[in-house]
This record gives C-alpha cells, sequence and structure tokens, in this order.
C-alpha cells in the first residue's frame, strides 16, 4: 500500500468519523428541544397541579362550611319535632278537656 492509498483511506475514515460526529450533535441537538419540551410540559404540569390544589382546599372548606350548616339544620328540625310533639300532646289533653266540658254542659 503506497502513501497515497493510506492517505486515501485515512481521509475517507476521517470522513466517516465528522459525518458521525455531525449525526451526533444533531441527535444530540433534538434530545435537548425535547427535554426543553418536557421540561415545559411538566411545568405547565405543576401549574395545573397547584390549581388543583387551590380548588381542592376551596371544596374543603366549603364542606365544612356545609357539614356546620348540616348540623344546625339538623338540632333546629329536631327541635321543631319536639315541639311539634308537645303540641300534639296539649292539642290531644285540650280535646280531651273539650269533650268533658261538653258532656258536663248536656
Amino acid at each position: 500500500m503506497t502513501n497515497e492509498e493510506f492517505q486515501k483511506i485515512v481521509l475517507e475514515e476521517l470522513k466517516g468519523l465528522r459525518e458521525d460526529v455531525a449525526d451526533l450533535k444533531e441527535g444530540q441537538s433534538n434530545l435537548e428541544e425535547g427535554q426543553l419540551k418536557l421540561e415545559q410540559r411538566q411545568s405547565k404540569l405543576e401549574q395545573g397541579q397547584e390549581e388543583i390544589k387551590r380548588e381542592l382546599r376551596a371544596v374543603v372548606e366549603q364542606t365544612a362550611v356545609l357539614t356546620e350548616f348540616r348540623e344546625e339544620i339538623n338540632i333546629k328540625i329536631d327541635k321543631i319535632i319536639d315541639e311539634l310533639n308537645t303540641l300534639e300532646i296539649v292539642t290531644s289533653k285540650n280535646w280531651n278537656d273539650i269533650a268533658r266540658l261538653k258532656s258536663i254542659n248536656r
């Protein structure tokens, strides 16, 4: 093999290596672009998660208020039921008294 042939082979190999390096650089650039897009999407997901947390806190607060309101209403309803029961008893006694008074007047 002559020196010129050897140099030609080395130059061809070097050309191939340069092409490979260029391909690697392009691949690296594509990876970096993809990484950037992933980071941007992750940031959007984190923002969405924070919004969901805020809304969940609001729902928890509303649930607490509604639970307290429900308990107050249940207490008031129980009181009304007790008062109605008392009213029924008093009304029954009044009807008995009215019936007794009517029977005395006859």
